[in-house]
């Protein structure tokens, strides 16, 4: 049981460790000092909710709907876009924008915030539902061991991004700081949407 949930760990964390919109949310409220302990929570549950789906089978019909994730994919497409054309606005927009003067964001909207970024992008559904299902499903008798594995490493890489964040205010003490990550965000969010469009549009 114990190589199972060590093998289920390690391919959760390849999959989650990656520079996307999901963990730049994540890393933002956090640097923000916003209610990431709401947000961490959301996106450990809706990544364990994912990967029980693709342990039972759920991988299986979701392989005979496939414009069901094209539309999923255009509508997070758009979205992404639109956060990334906001973030560039910050990043431009003359003003302070130390820790101290960030207005404090509801936990409902960094909630709903969270959960689109988490239910409109397709590759959520590839990588949690498909992909590791498949691989669990090879574990046999251990495949809910393997899938309880790769939720703890989801659990445990957003408790350390979001929560770590904060260890790194005093660097984002300075308004030019938070003008470089609202540039990188408008950066990844506009990149990974206008992909998803393209790749959706054409498929």
């Amino acid at each position: 049981m114990v190589p199972a949930l060590a093998a289920g760990f390690g391919t959760g964390l390849s999959l989650i460790v990656a520079i996307g919109a999901q963990n730049t949310f994540v890393l933002q409220q956090g640097l923000r000092r916003g209610p990431v302990v709401p947000l961490i929570a959301l996106c450990a549950l809706s990544d364990v909710a994912l990967i029980a789906a693709g342990v039972s089978g759920v991988g299986a019909v979701l392989r005979r709907w496939p414009a069901a994730l094209t539309a999923v994919g255009v509508v997070g497409g758009l979205f992404l876009v639109t956060y990334g054309f906001l973030a560039a606005r910050r990043a431009f927009r003359p003003g302070a924008l130390t820790i101290g003067s960030v207005e404090p964001v509801s936990p409902r909207r960094t909630v709903l915030t969270g959960l689109a970024l988490t239910w409109l992008n397709p590759h959520v559904y590839l990588d949690t539902v498909l992909l590791l299902g498949s691989v669990a499903a090879g574990r046999g008798d251990a495949r809910w061991v393997f899938g309880a594995g790769a939720a703890l490493a989801s659990a445990v890489w957003f408790t350390a991004l979001g929560l770590g964040a904060r260890q790194l205010a005093g660097l984002f003490a300075r308004p030019a700081a938070w003008r470089v990550l609202d540039a990188l965000i408008a950066a990844t969010m506009t990149t990974l949407g206008v992909s998803l469009l393209v790749t959706q549009l054409h498929s």
